[in-house]
């Protein structure tokens, strides 16, 4: 009887407390999930579902006719491969020359390491735009617009999209290796770049994670650079999506009884396309991520 009278105490001591968690936990995830949720709704509608003013997020059939035509107009499979590539290639260079990067400050002790990470963070600070320009001028004197070298030169040297912040997050976590490792590593006999590779990269394998999937996504979304940096020899499924109504509206306005406006719809279908390959690749590596994410703030001994 004792027993039951303390749980009952306990439960309502932190029933309060439960209510308020539950209560913001519901409310981010409605935050966050309504857009997807109003995405995958609206695009499985047909006109007739659009213009009742009775239905609401949950379509009265499913319209599948919305995703064809967004898969023939931003070429969907092609886009879909262009994107890959443009954004694969460029986040691995990131990820690896920001773990090297971070490796050497935070391993070793040199005049001006300060004054390195002072200028990482001040990369970080200058906005994109301001350095846009004099990028363009420069890749087009060494013949790199129109190429995928346009986003992998800069990554291969440090210069990625934010690859200061994933510098920054190697950073931390190989200051967080014990010292002691480094100098049984010595001991037997091995260098820096051995150090590097056998040690510093399996137990950063947390910053790798957070790095490649940040940099994937930045390079995935990113379409002022890529239209800049690309222009029409690779088109990726963002940059069709941006002139998705111009595109639709030249195949599918013809005057005649073919002619058809681009709507909400279509829209949608076309989004829900663009993320989804985003989505799937969060599903399978989110257990990872937030693992990472965990690890990368810990502290060395």
């Amino acid at each position: 009887m004792k027993i039951k009278m303390i749980s009952l105490t306990k439960i309502r001591r932190t029933l309060p407390i439960k209510v308020v968690q539950y209560f913001f936990l519901i409310s981010f995830g409605f935050v966050y999930l309504y857009p997807i949720v109003f995405m995958l709704g609206y695009s499985f509608m047909d006109e007739a579902a659009l213009r009742n003013q009775m239905v609401f997020y949950i379509p009265v059939r499913l319209d599948f006719s919305n995703y064809r035509s967004a898969i023939f107009v931003m070429d969907y499979w092609q886009s879909l491969f262009t994107s890959f590539y443009v954004s694969l290639l460029p986040t691995i260079a990131s990820a690896i020359i920001a773990c090297a990067t971070a490796y050497g400050l935070a391993r070793f002790t040199f005049p001006g390491r300060r004054l390195v990470l002072a200028l990482i963070i001040a990369t970080f600070i200058i906005p994109p735009v301001v350095t846009m320009l004099p990028q363009f001028i420069l890749f087009q004197e060494l013949g790199l617009i129109g190429t995928p070298f346009a986003f992998i030169l800069p990554a291969s040297l440090g210069q990625g999209i934010r690859s200061s912040i994933l510098i920054l997050v190697f950073y931390q976590v190989l200051s967080s290796i014990p010292p002691s490792l480094d100098e049984a590593a010595r001991i037997d006999g091995a260098g820096a770049i051995k150090l590097f590779i056998l040690i510093a990269v399996p137990l950063a394998a947390s910053g790798f994670v957070i790095a490649f999937l940040f940099s994937f996504i930045w390079y995935w979304n990113e379409t002022t650079m890529t239209t800049l940096y690309m222009g029409t020899a690779l088109t990726t499924l963002p940059m069709q999506l941006a002139r998705f109504g111009q595109v639709f509206n030249r195949i599918h306005g013809q005057v005649g009884d073919d002619a058809r406006t681009v709507d909400q719809a279509i829209y949608m279908a076309g989004t829900m396309l663009n993320i989804l390959p985003l989505l799937i690749f969060y599903f399978f590596t989110q257990k990872q991520f937030v693992q990472s994410v965990e690890r990368s703030g810990i502290t060395g001994e």
